[in-house]
């Protein structure tokens, strides 16, 4: 397959201003791409079933958007806690779920479909790192993890929560509601009517609750309001569609 075959939309992507010197932030959705069937559009999971060449296609058009030709961290992600270093650390597929850079070349990426990608950033854009954030990884401290590699002093950074679940659509237990030792009138959870020990939870509260616990000043803490499972048209989500693609976010020292 020749790459011009991925179609550019990615005027559709999500290019937020995070408040950080000298970087770059993308965010796909589903709008173009190659990929076709329950993949259809910009698919750049290369491990959910959909064509290899096409995942390449979709990807070379990704890496043409960036501002400097730079290596993306494809992480092979399994809801873990492992960080890692993209300049002395990264390899193809390397097990983790963040990462994070000091240098130019390297834009690190976290692959989602539901899950929530949090983007982090020194102010004066000398480090960045981006972190896979489902519900096992923050309760497991992945936001913590990463913090801590980060040479920087916490209220120096900023963070961008991307797309993910939103707050009316994520269903959990009351285990996941234990594993966060939360309560049933926390305003980050929604009892679910008519239902036994079913609830709604909101990601984007619990992610910047520890961001703020972490040393995070509130107003360098953006996104949070994206729906990926409402919006079928733009974003790929596991817990509606099962089989599925996936977006990328990821972010770069300019």
């Amino acid at each position: 397959m020749r790459t011009g075959l991925a179609a550019d939309a990615s005027n559709d992507w999500l290019r937020p201003d995070i408040g950080a010197r000298g970087i770059q932030v993308i965010s796909t959705t589903r709008a173009g791409g190659a990929s076709t069937g329950n993949f259809a559009g910009f698919n750049v999971g290369g491990h959910v079933g959909d064509s290899d060449e096409i995942v390449q296609a979709n990807r070379q058009l990704l890496y043409g958007q960036l501002a400097l030709a730079s290596t993306i961290t494809w992480l092979n992600q399994v809801h873990g806690t492992r960080v890692i270093h993209a300049p002395s650390e990264y390899s193809k597929s390397v097990e983790a779920d963040a990462v994070w850079s000091d240098e130019s070349g390297f834009a690190c990426a976290v692959m989602t479909a539901d899950c929530l990608p949090v983007i982090l950033a020194d102010v004066e854009g000398r480090c960045v790192a981006a972190a896979h954030c489902g519900w096992r990884g923050l309760t497991g401290g992945i936001l913590k993890r990463t913090i801590e590699a980060m040479p920087v002093d916490p209220r120096r950074l900023v963070a961008w929560l991307g797309p993910a679940i939103g707050p009316s659509a994520f269903e959990v237990g009351g285990d996941v509601l234990a594993a966060f030792c939360l309560s049933e009138d926390d305003l980050a959870v929604h009892p679910i009517p008519e239902t036994d020990n079913k609830y709604f939870l909101d990601l984007n509260i619990l992610a910047g609750r520890q961001l703020l616990t972490l040393g995070l000043d509130p107003g360098q803490i953006s996104g949070g309001d994206t729906c990926t499972y409402s919006d079928p048209q733009r974003f790929y989500s596991y817990r509606r569609d099962g089989e599925t693609g996936r977006m990328v976010t990821l972010i770069l020292i300019k």
